[in-house]
């Protein structure tokens, strides 16, 4: 309980307007103070990601949720960075699978190789949160699409074209 009246402390902190929510802006700046560097556009992501009530902005409960979802993505990145600050793609495989998610080699070296922001086979923390996050949005679309639970899905124009905003 006490990580929780530290994370309302530090959410009303972020809240500086005081309206029980905060706008990506604010937890960008927030996450910055942490050492987290994200474009903005990541950060407007991880709020989709958990914006339950669709009003573009995060509130508290939301942003437990968040919470929750970064220090498992940063605890798997830490069980496998054995001090040197960064993942190789067989680690960063590794961390996907601690984390719950399930790529095959093409679409995971495909994801790997985007998120490499140096192109050196080192994936930093910020990468590498970046990446799940990628992958978490994904699969969230993919499940408003996969209504039957079967692993698949069919789209018609439209519905690709929403899926690319």
């Amino acid at each position: 309980m006490e990580n929780t009246s530290m994370l309302r402390e530090w959410f009303e902190r972020v809240d500086s307007e005081k309206t029980g929510n905060i706008t990506a802006i604010q937890l960008k700046s927030a996450l910055a103070v942490g050492n987290l560097e994200f474009p903005l556009s990541v950060v407007q992501q991880m709020i989709r990601m958990y914006d339950f009530d669709r009003n573009g902005t995060m509130s508290f409960d939301e942003f437990v949720g968040l919470n929750k979802f970064l220090l498992k993505v940063q605890q798997a990145f830490s069980d496998l960075e054995r001090g040197l600050g960064y993942l190789v793609p067989d680690d960063v495989y590794k961390g996907l699978v601690k984390i719950g998610f399930s790529l095959d080699s093409p679409s995971f070296y495909t994801v790997c190789e985007s998120f490499d922001q140096k192109k050196n086979g080192k994936i930093r923390l910020d990468d590498f949160i970046c990446l799940c996050i990628f992958v978490q949005s994904a699969r969230n679309l993919f499940n408003s699409f996969d209504t039957t639970k079967q692993g698949r899905v069919t789209l018609d124009f439209n519905q690709l074209v929403y899926c690319s905003k």
